[in-house]
């Protein structure tokens, strides 16, 4: 099954809000780190339900594009809003279908692991940003994150999982300078008491804790020299 086709049945069947409610509460946080301004061009890329694009147009009065692979996702993430200044494209993150120097600033969340050729989307993305420019890029399924190693499982495309330095590497190679490395750990997720552990996920409450409140989400932030 492609991607496009994996979240397409995911935005028929109506997952693409859920995705919103999981990702929002370490999102926020990577999202109030951008030096976005008013008029500022922004690429969501892998837009989803299109949260993360209607935070940013709410918040700075940026004119955003959000970018998925998946056409159910682009014409949901349309109907969720009714600002003049967001609009979404359907394309590929390693062929993105702009001119040079098109963004002042892009970010993904929980989405820059499913392109085909992550190397090539970064040379895409330092392409189409100006100089100057950012990309803020955050994931949850990273190497570090051992509680994450088991999601290839249950998707049939491939994700790629590269650790810390991976990341580093492959933002350099492409272009970009590495300006930040961190990760946002997730303090909203609720997690029960130790007598109701073993969950359907986790083991222990230990392990859910490392999973939320240590690993949480991954930034890596590169700018365009």
């Amino acid at each position: 099954m492609t991607v496009r086709e994996e979240f397409d049945a995911w935005a028929t069947e109506g997952r693409d809000r859920g995705m919103e409610d999981r990702h929002w509460h370490t999102a926020k946080h990577a999202l109030a780190r951008m030096p976005v301004e008013a008029g500022d061009r922004v690429l969501d890329l892998g837009t989803g339900s299109g949260y993360a694009g209607r935070a940013i147009n709410d918040t700075t009065g940026a004119l955003v594009c959000g970018l998925d692979g998946s056409p159910e996702m682009a014409q949901n993430a349309r109907s969720y809003t009714d600002s003049d200044s967001i609009g979404f494209l359907v394309g590929d993150f390693d062929h993105l279908p702009f001119a040079d120097d098109a963004f002042d600033h892009a970010f993904s969340m929980e989405a820059f692991y499913y392109a085909t050729d992550p190397h090539e989307a970064l040379a895409e993305l330092r392409r189409t940003l100006r100089p100057g420019g950012t990309f803020y890029c955050a994931v949850n399924y990273y190497e570090e994150n051992v509680h994450s190693h088991d999601w290839q499982d249950s998707i049939s495309v491939e994700m790629t999982r590269w650790d810390m330095d991976e990341y580093r590497d492959a933002f350099r190679a492409a272009g970009f300078h590495v300006a930040a490395q961190d990760t946002i750990p997730d303090r909203e997720t609720e997690i029960p008491a130790e007598s109701e552990f073993p969950t359907d996920e986790f083991a222990t409450r230990e392990a859910m804790v490392e999973r939320y409140r240590t690993f949480g989400t991954l930034l890596t932030v590169g700018v365009v020299p």
